[in-house]
C-alpha cells in the first residue's frame, strides 16, 4: 500500500468567467448586503424602465396618458395598483414610465460628466504648474456657481434651441447637458488630485524615460488606473442626478408634460395631499427608492474597488 504522503492530490483549476459568478456573487452579498440589496432595486429599475416593456408586473402596463375622468383619484387597488390621478391617468403606468425619464437622465449626465472631468481632470494633474493654477481657478468659479439657479438657467435657454435627438425631447437634452456640465466640476477636482499622485509613479516615469509621449502616458498608464474612482464616483452620482431632475420637475422647470416624471407628479400631487395622499407617496417612494439604492451599490463598490476608503464617509 502506497504511503498516504506519495499519492498525488488533484488541485483543481480555479473558477473563472461564468463558472466563477455564483461565487463572487455569493460573496459580494455577504460582505456588502446593503450594496446587494441595492444592485437588486437598480437592476429592478433598469427592467422597469427598458422600452422592452419588461415591467414589475406580469400584468400590461397601461397608457400612462390615458384620462378617465370616472376613475379620477381613486385609491390603489387590482386594477390600479397605486391608485389613479385627478384626471384619471393610472399612477403606476405614469411611475414606471416616468423611471425611463430618470434612467436616461442619471446616466446621461454621469456618461457625459465622466468624459469632460477624466479629459480636464487627468490633463491638469498631469501637467501641473501655472496650466493646473489657473484650470483649478476656473472649477473654483464653477463650483462656487449656485447649482439649480446654474441649471435653471441653462435649461431655460436650451430647451427651445435644441433638436430631438436619440429619442429625446428638447428639454430632456437640455437638462443633461446642463447637469453634466455641474458636476463635472467637482469630479474634475477628484480625478486632478488622482492624476497628481499617478504621475509620479515609477511606471510614469520609465514610459517618460523611454521617450513615450505624454498624450501617449496619459491614456495608457494614467486613465486606466483611474477607472476605479470614476465606476465608485458614477454609480454615488447616478442618484443625485435623479435627485436633482426630480426637483426641476418639482419646481415646473424639469421634463414638461405630458411626459411622466416623478417630481412632476409630486408637483401636481400637493393640491391633492388631503383627499389622495398616495398621489404624493409612490412617487416619493420612488424617488427615495432610487438614491438610496444607488448609494448604497456606490458605497460597496467603493469598498471593494479601493479599501484604502473602507468605512470612510
Amino acid at each position: 500500500m502506497a504511503d498516504a504522503a506519495t499519492i498525488p492530490t488533484r488541485v483543481g483549476k480555479p473558477s473563472t468567467g461564468l463558472a466563477a459568478f455564483p461565487r463572487r456573487a455569493s460573496k459580494f452579498v455577504r460582505r456588502y448586503p446593503l450594496g446587494a440589496i441595492g444592485l437588486f432595486f437598480v437592476l429592478l429599475l433598469i427592467l422597469a424602465a427598458s422600452p422592452a416593456r419588461i415591467v414589475l408586473t406580469p400584468m400590461e402596463v397601461q397608457d400612462p396618458l390615458k384620462q378617465s375622468i370616472a376613475a379620477r383619484l381613486q385609491g390603489p387597488s387590482l386594477t390600479h395598483w397605486f391608485g389613479t390621478d385627478e384626471l384619471g391617468r393610472d399612477q403606476y403606468a405614469r411611475i414606471v414610465y416616468g423611471a425611463r425619464t430618470s434612467i436616461v437622465i442619471g446616466f446621461g449626465v454621469v456618461l457625459i460628466a465622466k468624459l469632460l472631468a477624466i479629459t480636464f481632470g487627468t490633463v491638469s494633474g498631469y501637467y501641473g504648474g501655472k496650466f493646473d493654477s489657473l484650470f483649478q481657478r476656473v472649477i473654483d468659479i464653477g463650483i462656487a456657481i449656485p447649482g439649480l439657479v446654474f441649471i435653471i438657467i441653462v435649461v431655460q435657454a436650451l430647451s427651445g434651441r435644441l433638436p430631438a435627438m436619440l429619442g429625446m425631447q428638447p428639454d430632456i437634452i437640455a437638462i443633461i447637458i446642463s447637469v453634466a456640465i455641474l458636476t463635472s466640476t467637482s469630479s474634475s477636482r477628484t480625478i486632478r488630485g488622482v492624476a497628481l499622485s499617478l504621475r509620479e509613479e515609477q511606471y510614469v516615469e520609465a514610459a517618460r524615460a523611454l521617450g513615450a509621449r505624454d498624450r501617449r502616458i496619459m491614456t495608457k498608464h494614467i486613465v486606466p488606473n483611474l477607472f476605479a474612482v470614476v465606476i465608485v464616483a458614477a454609480s454615488l452620482q447616478v442618484g443625485g442626478a435623479v435627485l436633482l431632475e426630480s426637483s426641476l420637475s418639482f419646481l415646473g422647470y424639469g421634463v414638461q408634460p405630458p411626459a411622466p416624471s416623478w417630481g412632476r407628479m409630486l408637483n401636481d400631487a400637493r393640491s391633492q395631499l388631503t383627499k389622495a395622499p398616495h398621489l404624493a407617496i409612490f412617487p416619493g417612494l420612488a424617488v427615495f427608492i432610487t438614491v438610496f439604492s444607488f448609494n448604497m451599490l456606490g458605497d460597496a463598490l467603493r469598498d471593494k474597488l479601493d479599501p484604502r476608503l473602507r468605512g470612510s464617509n
